[in-house]
């Protein structure tokens, strides 16, 4: 029984992205039908169309359906919120507005020279 459940799912998950592989085998199947009575180009022999209009149209329609069962989707899908910020709230007191004073800062920075002594390299032997 538990198998039976697998090979359902495997083929309810799989079979839609097979679908337009399905309508592109309906087109190389049905080629002479599609060229001779579906085709918006029979009238014009000389374009060399074999019924590709007609199969682009098929396949633009199964992708719009797609997009919009993806976004029908994606919009019904429910909002689990899992973790939750506490309330916090502020208050703003009127009141004339004073000025700081202006802080003034002096930095007096010390240069330092490293002993020339360090930067020689050892003798080499």
């Amino acid at each position: 029984m538990r198998t039976v459940i697998v090979y359902i799912w495997l083929i309810t998950t799989v079979l839609p992205t097979f679908s337009q592989w399905g309508t592109i085998a309906y087109y190389q199947i049905n080629k002479e039908y599609i060229t001779r009575v579906l085709c918006e180009n029979r009238d014009k022999p000389q374009l060399h169309c074999n019924g590709k209009c007609y199969l682009a149209k098929k396949l633009k329609e199964q992708q719009e359906k797609q997009d919009k069962q993806t976004s029908e989707l994606v919009q019904n899908i429910p909002v689990l919120q899992l973790f939750a910020s506490p309330i916090v709230s502020y208050e703003f007191l009127s009141g004339p507005f004073q000025q700081s004073p202006v802080l003034t800062f002096s930095y007096h920075l010390a240069t330092y020279q490293a002993p020339l002594s360090i930067l020689v390299p050892p003798p080499c032997v």
